[in-house]
């Protein structure tokens, strides 16, 4: 084990201004699992369902059609129709 580089790095990150911790302790958390993400979403879209009686778009159609429009909005701004 590296004690001296563990020691270091405590100093350095207990130095650091509170803002900049917090985003630090932001960082070194586990980030959502996308596929558990897309479950609770389906989950919520079948409630919605049960209680409002239509079903929803799928979030994969969704997620796709913003992606076109991204696209579409990148394509637009970098290559602007010269008049």
């Amino acid at each position: 084990m590296n004690t001296k580089l563990v020691q270091t790095l405590a100093q350095i990150i207990l130095s650091l201004p509170e803002d900049e911790r917090t985003l630090l302790d932001s960082e070194l958390k586990p980030k959502p699992d996308w596929r558990e993400t897309m479950k609770q979403i389906d989950e919520h879209r079948a409630a919605i369902h049960a209680t409002a009686g239509k079903p929803l778009e799928p979030s994969e159609d969704i997620i796709h059609q913003m992606r076109e429009e991204r696209t579409e909005q990148l394509i637009q701004a970098c290559f602007p129709e010269s008049e």
